[in-house]
C-alpha cells in the first residue's frame, strides 16, 4: 500500500486489474509511486481463496486517470498485459485507513501487533505494539516484517545482547520498537529514505508511549549520512528493504558494523536469497540463520571470525 490520501480530494476513482500473488507481494514490499497528486493508494486482495494465485490490484486516485496513467498502472502487473483495466468513480474516503481498518493482529515471536480495533484482546504474555493504518510500510502484516520480528526474538532467546542498533528503512518504526523492547539498554537509531516514514514513526512512538528521545530518527539514504556515521559503529543492523538495494548497500552496511556484529536482512524473495548472501559473504559475513516466511526470506548474518 502506498501514498497519503488527502480526504479533501474533490473526487475519487478506482482502477482495478487482476494480478498474481507474487506481484501482490512485490507491490507490498516495493510500494511503487505513481506521479499523481494526491498520491495514489494501492491495495491488493485475494477475491477467491479457492484460487490462491489469482489476486486483485485496486488503485485509488484523486482524479480521473489519463491514458498515460492507465498505461503506467498496467505496467505494474506484467501478468495483466493485454487486460483492459476497470475504471470507476467511487465514494470519497481516506483509502489508506480503509485499506487497513480490518487488519487482524499479528503474533510473531513474543510480539503482538494490532490496530485500535483489537486493543482489548492483547495476550498477557505478549509485547504489544499499536500500529494503526498509516502511510508507511511495516504494520507487521507483510511476511518480511513479521519474519524480522521472529528473527529478532530468536536472537534474544539465544542470549544475544546488543548495545548500538540501527533499523535501516524503518517504515512505521515497528522493528526499531521491537529491538528497543528486547534490548532496553541499547542505543537505537531508525532511518528511512522517505521523510514521511520518519513522521509516521514519530506518531507511532507517541501511540506506544515510547519517549521521544528513546529512538533517534534520521531521514537518510542508506547509511551514508554523517549523523548515522557519527552514531556508529553498530553491533546490530536491521535492514528490511529490497534485494537490489540490500546488495548495493552491502559495503556501506558492513563498513558501519562493529567487529563481530550482526545484520538482519529482509525484503527479499527466497529466490533472491543466494544473490544477497553472496554480496555479504564475499565481504566477510557468515550466515547464522534463515527464516522463510511465505515467498520471502529473512537472513541473519554475523561477521566471520
Amino acid at each position: 500500500m502506498s501514498g497519503e490520501w488527502q480526504t479533501q480530494s474533490a473526487e475519487s476513482w478506482k482502477v482495478t486489474l487482476p494480478c498474481t500473488k507474487a506481484e501482490s507481494d512485490m507491490l507490498a514490499a516495493a510500494e511503487p509511486e505513481l506521479e499523481v497528486d494526491p498520491p495514489a493508494v494501492l491495495m491488493t486482495s485475494e477475491p477467491d481463496p479457492t484460487r490462491p494465485d489469482d489476486w486483485q490490484l485496486d488503485i485509488y486516485l484523486g482524479e480521473k486517470p489519463s491514458t498515460a496513467l492507465l498505461e503506467a498502472i498496467v505496467g505494474l502487473v506484467p501478468s495483466a498485459q493485454g487486460t483492459a483495466p476497470k475504471v470507476e468513480r467511487v465514494e470519497d474516503a481516506d483509502w489508506v485507513t480503509v485499506s487497513q481498518r480490518f487488519l487482524e493482529p499479528i503474533r510473531a515471536g513474543r510480539f503482538y501487533v494490532h490496530t485500535a480495533a483489537h486493543a482489548e484482546a492483547i495476550p498477557a504474555d505478549a509485547v504489544a505494539f499499536h500500529i494503526e493504518a498509516g502511510r508507511a510500510f511495516g504494520t507487521g502484516h507483510h511476511e518480511t516484517t513479521a519474519g524480522c520480528l521472529e528473527a529478532l526474538d530468536s536472537l534474544a532467546l539465544e542470549g544475544r545482547t546488543f548495545e548500538n542498533i540501527i533499523d535501516v528503512g524503518t517504515g512505521s518504526g515497528l522493528l526499531a520498537f521491537a529491538a528497543r523492547a528486547l534490548w532496553p539498554n541499547a542505543t537505537v537509531t531508525a532511518s528511512d529514505i522517505d521523510p514521511v516514514s520518519i513522521d509516521v514513526t514519530t506518531e507511532n512512538m507517541a501511540a506506544n508511549a515510547i519517549p521521544a528521545d528513546a529512538i533517534a530518527l534520521v531521514a537518510a539514504d542508506g547509511v551514508d549520512d554523517p549523523r548515522l556515521r557519527t552514531r556508529g559503529p553498530y553491533d546490530l543492523i536491521i535492514a528490511n528493504i529490497l534485494a537490489a538495494p540490500l546488495i548495493e548497500l552491502a559495503p556501506d552496511l558492513i563498513a558501519t558494523l562493529r567487529q563481530n556484529g550482526t545484520i538482519v536482512l529482509a525484503g527479499l524473495l527466497a529466490s533472491q536469497a543466494p544473490d544477497v548472501l553472496t554480496a555479504y559473504v564475499s565481504q566477510g559475513m557468515a550466515p547464522s540463520s534463515r527464516i522463510d516466511n511465505g515467498d520471502w526470506s529473512i537472513l541473519t548474518l554475523v561477521q566471520a571470525s
